[in-house]
């Protein structure tokens, strides 16, 4: 595979919202078309022991447009979600690409201080 994810957080303090920055690579030699068949190009997931307990696209409508990203060999793009409700806790944070034909995820731990 020649897209390589990684997933950083930001913010969570004091009930600020938690940011989500999902960076994936083309880690390959040739170029990576990357095809969305609507407006949400990657899901974020939050999981504590393996049960999800929040996910970016719940509740939510994306425009139905097909869009697309082009990588070159060494170039990167990044999707950001943010979780405007933060309860506390240690939980798993997973991102995952959304493109029609590649797929990429990532996962860090986040935590939430009371």
């Amino acid at each position: 595979m020649s897209l390589e994810g990684t997933l950083e957080t930001a913010g969570g303090d004091a009930g600020d919202a938690v940011l989500f920055v999902f960076t994936v690579a083309n880690a390959g030699d040739e170029t990576v078309e990357l095809e969305f068949m609507d407006a949400c190009t990657a899901e974020f997931v939050l999981a504590v022991d393996g049960e999800e307990v929040w996910r970016f696209t719940d509740g939510r409508a994306f425009a139905q447009v097909l869009s697309s990203d082009t990588l070159a060999p060494g170039e990167s793009v990044t999707y950001e979600a943010e979780w405007t409700d933060p309860q506390p806790g240690v939980y798993t944070a997973i991102a995952e690409l959304r493109a029609t034909d590649e797929t990429c995820e990532a996962r860090t731990d986040v935590s939430v201080p009371p």
